[in-house]
């Protein structure tokens, strides 16, 4: 049984830890819509900042087993899933088909990445 902490998990965990960071960075403004833009930018910095001190880790860890372009890869799909989460569950948008489907396009292409 792989432990939680071995480089093959680790790296994905903190992966998906940073990537719900960024997205609150990135997006989570939008739910407020009059705040001053430049509080925005400065609170979203500093969420951020979170991020790195977990992607940055993350890219270390998994580099010893995982090349780098599989790394690059797989926060992409974690992006793509913490991301459809928190439109639907925090912005309250709609998740389509078309969403779905494009989605799994990318995801597909992804699996090209590890079948090296």
């Amino acid at each position: 049984m792989t432990s939680l902490f071995s480089p093959y998990l680790m790296p994905i965990f903190l992966l998906a830890a940073s990537n719900v960071f960024m997205t609150f960075a990135w997006y989570g403004h939008l739910k407020y819509p009059m705040a001053p833009l430049p509080l925005v930018v400065f609170i979203s910095w500093g969420i951020a900042l979170m991020e790195y001190w977990l992607a940055i880790p993350a890219n270390r860890i998994g580099h010893t087993v995982y090349t780098t372009a599989e790394l690059k890869t797989m926060q992409e799909v974690i992006t793509l899933v913490v991301f459809a989460l928190f439109s639907v569950f925090y912005l309250k948008e709609s998740f389509t088909w078309q969403h779905a489907a494009g989605f799994a396009l990318i995801a597909g292409g992804a699996t090209l990445i590890f079948k090296a």
